[in-house]
């Protein structure tokens, strides 16, 4: 008889790897894909199904159901071990840029239940090196970085790394950025079209791929127009107002005519139009001048700026939330997200004069 029972029980437990071999394997990534809604979403249905709306949750499980998914206990036991924090890097906290995009990642960590840890380099490596080690010392799980380039991690697999802002050159890193060439190439198109020819550029932080492209949009419009670049309408910035002063003052000191200035970040603007008043000129009636980023300020400054926005709090959003998908499922192929820019038309760009 124990014989009997033992064939009928390997038969069962045959029939049982069988039916398990014949379906694909399914993982979390894919039920998302299926149900259309986030990583993250299928992971609360798991985890905190209370923080999962009604129809959401039902509509998650129905499909959990139907494709047979079954989370991995042992991974679910390892994040629940986790820190549940993650690391921002930002170059310079006081530059208001950056608020805004640290915002946005605050916001959706909040949700998610995870907390960020604010890493100012201060463009340091050493100290950027500093805060990223807390990945592999498993003092933090993810990291997002506003820097233009992408810290030693070492860590199995691919680092659990977003890059939001900057645009660096790595396949394998997931960014979220907006398209500075184009948004670059409106703003000076735009003052082309009220009829400036003699258009000058206070260009970012040397080497910052957000200059590179920038000064490239600056270079299209003017190339569409038939104009050619002044070498002398060049002047090297870092993007703070201190170097929109300097850089202004140089431009001055070329002796070349100039009716507008295109700066490669709000701060440089606001700066230049100090420096311009400081000689006695008036903006826009005499001089130009147009911004990039939309910082809270530009709107408030006298007069209020032209300036290319960005949107800052969504880059931040969006990167928080890429970082968990990653840090959910470590599979999950590397993204390019570009979000839209938009020209924000104010008072600080006129036709110029006669």
């Amino acid at each position: 008889m124990r014989e009997v029972n033992a064939l009928v029980t390997d038969k069962l437990s045959s029939g049982r790897r069988r039916r398990r071999n014949d379906k694909k394997d399914i993982n979390i990534r894919e039920v998302a894909r299926e149900a259309g809604v986030s990583i993250a979403t299928v992971s609360r249905v798991f985890q905190s199904p209370d923080r999962v709306a009604n129809l959401t949750r039902e509509h998650v499980q129905a499909v959990i159901s139907r494709l047979g998914y079954t989370p991995n206990i042992l991974a679910r036991s390892l994040a629940i071990a986790k820190t549940h924090s993650i690391v921002a890097l930002v170059p310079d906290i006081a530059n208001p840029f950056f608020s805004e995009v640290i915002r946005g990642i605050e916001q959706v960590a909040q949700q998610n239940g995870y907390t960020v840890l604010l890493g100012d380099t201060q463009y340091d490596l050493q100290r950027e090196q500093a805060y990223a080690q807390l990945i592999p010392a498993r003092q933090a799980d993810g990291l997002i970085t506003l820097m233009p380039h992408i810290p030693r991690i070492q860590v199995n697999g691919r680092p659990p790394i977003v890059n939001a802002c900057e645009c660096v050159e790595d396949n394998g890193i997931t960014t979220v950025r907006t398209d500075n060439i184009a948004g670059a190439k409106a703003a000076v198109g735009y003052l082309i079209a009220l009829g400036h020819r003699n258009i000058a550029h206070i260009i970012g932080r040397p080497k910052s791929p957000l200059s590179i492209d920038r000064q490239e949009g600056y270079r299209r419009a003017l190339a569409e127009a038939g104009l050619g670049i002044n070498p002398h309408l060049l002047s090297q910035g870092d993007f703070s107002a201190e170097s929109g002063i300097r850089a202004t003052e140089r431009l001055f000191s070329s002796k070349q005519r100039f009716t507008a200035i295109f700066c490669s970040n709000d701060e440089m603007a606001l700066g230049a139009i100090n420096a311009i008043r400081l000689r006695g000129l008036r903006v826009p009636q005499e001089i130009s001048i147009i911004g990039f980023d939309d910082i809270r300020l530009a709107r408030y400054f006298d007069p209020p700026l032209t300036t290319v926005a960005q949107p800052m709090r969504q880059i931040g959003q969006e990167a928080m939330k890429l970082l968990i998908e990653i840090l959910l499922d470590k599979d999950v192929p590397p993204r390019k997200c570009v979000l839209a820019e938009s020209l924000v038309v104010r008072k600080s760009a006129v036709a110029p004069p006669t």
